[in-house]
């Protein structure tokens, strides 16, 4: 794509900023006379760009498997792009303070005079992070399970496989509810959920509050 295609793709996309001479300015990083670049580039400009290029967003800034470290922040030692990635998406606490004996650690001081511990308070904050992954891993999961309970349902003959398909499908959908549960308790938005599964676990008393999700299109 040229710089040319790669402009016409932003505007299309409404990113009307991102003309060709930004694009210019942004690859070259080409600097005022303070030494300030002359063209920044923002949280929304980046999900344009990736989008435009059909990258993800974060590989355009983490360059996965081809540099050996990236910039951190100024103050701190530069690292590995994948330990920088999970810094960005939740999956691990930054450890800035470092090396010592070799290894790099997080933070300790608190938040402010008198907060929280930075560790406790950044995984407090990071939580989310790690409960949407796993409720679409556990959906799948239970999806698998109904299809295979399904098929298990048609065999008239083998009674038995149907029983444990069925014992394995509801096993997976208590597990989701329970998964729902956590999210709730953290206060977050439930994705959807397909009606038949949510009716199955509203049959099966697994929701102690049923209000907490609805099914599609109920919203």
């Amino acid at each position: 794509m040229t710089r040319e295609q790669l402009a016409a793709e932003c505007e299309r996309l409404g990113a009307v900023d991102l003309t060709y001479a930004a694009i210019v300015s942004i690859e070259t990083g080409r600097r005022k006379p303070d030494g300030r670049r002359r063209r920044e580039v923002t949280a929304d400009e980046l999900l344009a760009l990736g989008l435009a290029l059909a990258v993800p967003p974060l590989l355009l800034m983490l360059p996965l498997g081809r540099e050996q470290q990236v910039p951190t922040v100024p103050g701190r030692a530069p690292r590995d792009p994948y330990t920088v990635w999970k810094w960005w998406t939740g999956e691990e606490t930054p450890t800035l303070d470092g090396p010592i004996d070799g290894r790099y650690v997080p933070e300790t001081q608190p938040i402010g005079e008198d907060g929280p511990k930075w560790s406790a308070a950044w995984a407090e904050s990071a939580y989310p992070a790690s409960l949407y992954p796993e409720f679409e891993r556990r959906r799948q999961a239970v999806h698998r399970a109904y299809l295979r309970a399904e098929a298990a349902g048609k065999r008239k003959a083998d009674k038995r496989g149907h029983t444990e398909a069925w014992a394995d499908y509801t096993q997976r959908l208590e597990e989701l509810a329970n998964h729902i549960e956590d999210m709730a308790r953290a206060g977050l938005q439930i994705p959807e959920l397909r009606p038949g599964l949510i009716e199955d676990m509203l049959g099966l008393d697994m929701l102690r509050d049923p209000s907490i999700i609805q099914p599609r299109g109920t919203e």
